[in-house]
């Protein structure tokens, strides 16, 4: 009996692990799919802010028409190249960005990748603070507001989110401000952190640009608690935009799970409602939120332009609007393509993790 047996377990054994190396190939195949779209993504992108910047003229033109002399703007134009045909000027742009030059401002004549590089951690800072306040808060109303459905809570929880995003980032900014800077005067009203700690970073060998993790290097919890003090209210501003998103998706996907076959199954075998929550109308409600999460980030960046200038922080958005104040178009090019890389990575990392997460995707 035993020696029978045994041929039969390794035959169903067989081709349960086939097929689970062909899933995890296919999977490879998918990411490496997903992977390889970013450069047509990111070539366009680029094709078309290279373009639409220049619709309205040579950038020296945009910048410096006006304020300098014809002969010399005309001396300015050919030394940068820019009288040569619009083609031409294309495909030289296209070879600087393999080789990591994005060109130089016109306005302050700095390389457009050190702004990049300078002004790029304050805005990676705020926008992952603030996409904590959405996770945190968004989840966790998300999910008080579907276990009290069509309650007093449930209502209250609605109303919230829909003030949370239909509200302007700005307006929002500046009402926090109002109350907690000053009506109440216990959070500071803009930048990244106080003199006294910004000499204290100039301490520092070798900063990050992330004054959190630059805080922790000098080991002085002051230092940090200030920069976590002018952080609150930008992210928060920023936060509570897609913190509302958020809460309408943990909703209504936790009620579409609660009322599906087999969470009445379980829940007719005498599961708790604690655990069918936790369990097995959880994970499901959290698929939509990883796949929406790639399309809010990228919302949260065009966000950080109007919060980052109403708190002044110091980052890629406080910057774009200075550029775009002074038309200086090289600067504010670099800088669009920038973001536009940093949303089409996220969208791939986002799908790798649906992938992962949802059995319903097909490799």
């Amino acid at each position: 009996m035993s020696d029978t047996a045994a041929p039969a377990v390794s035959q169903e054994t067989k081709p349960k692990q086939a097929k689970k190396n062909h899933l995890s190939g296919g999977f490879f195949r998918f990411v490496l799919t997903r992977f390889l779209l970013i450069i047509p993504t990111v070539f366009i992108l680029v094709t078309v802010v290279f373009f639409v910047m220049r619709a309205t003229g040579d950038p020296i033109s945009a910048a410096l028409g006006g304020r300098l002399a014809p002969d010399e703007l005309q001396k300015r134009i050919h030394a940068a190249g820019y009288d040569r045909p619009l083609i031409v000027q294309y495909i030289d742009y296209l070879g600087g960005l393999l080789h990591g030059d994005l060109g130089t401002t016109l306005t302050d004549n700095q390389p457009v990748i050190s702004i990049l590089v300078h002004y790029g951690s304050a805005t990676f800072e705020l926008a992952l603070l603030s996409l904590i306040v959405a996770l945190i808060v968004g989840i966790g109303l998300g999910r008080v507001a579907a276990c009290r459905r069509d309650h007093a809570a449930d209502a209250g929880i609605r109303t919230f989110a829909i003030l949370c995003y239909a509200t302007p980032v700005f307006f929002l900014g500046l009402v926090l401000k109002l109350i907690f800077a000053i009506w109440l005067n216990v959070l500071p009203a803009s930048g990244r952190c106080s003199l006294s700690s910004e000499m204290q970073f100039a301490r520092l060998v070798s900063p990050t640009g992330f004054y959190i993790i630059d805080a922790l290097q000098l080991g002085d919890m002051s230092v940090l608690a200030d920069v976590l003090r002018h952080a609150v209210l930008p992210a928060l501003a920023l936060g509570l935009l897609t913190a509302g998103v958020f809460i309408r998706l943990v909703r209504t996907n936790v009620i579409s799970t609660y009322n599906s076959g087999y969470v009445e199954a379980a829940r007719s075998r005498g599961v708790s409602e604690k655990r069918l929550l936790s369990k097995h109308a959880w994970r499901p409600a959290l698929i939509p939120i990883i796949t929406v999460m790639g399309m809010q980030i990228a919302l949260m960046l065009a966000g950080a332009v109007l919060t980052e200038t109403t708190f002044e922080w110091k980052g890629l958005g406080f910057m774009l609007s200075q550029y775009l104040k002074a038309r200086d178009f090289v600067a504010v090019q670099g800088i669009v393509i920038l973001i536009a890389i940093i949303v089409a990575v996220v969208n791939f990392i986002v799908d790798v993790i649906a992938a992962l997460v949802d059995p319903r995707v097909r490799y």
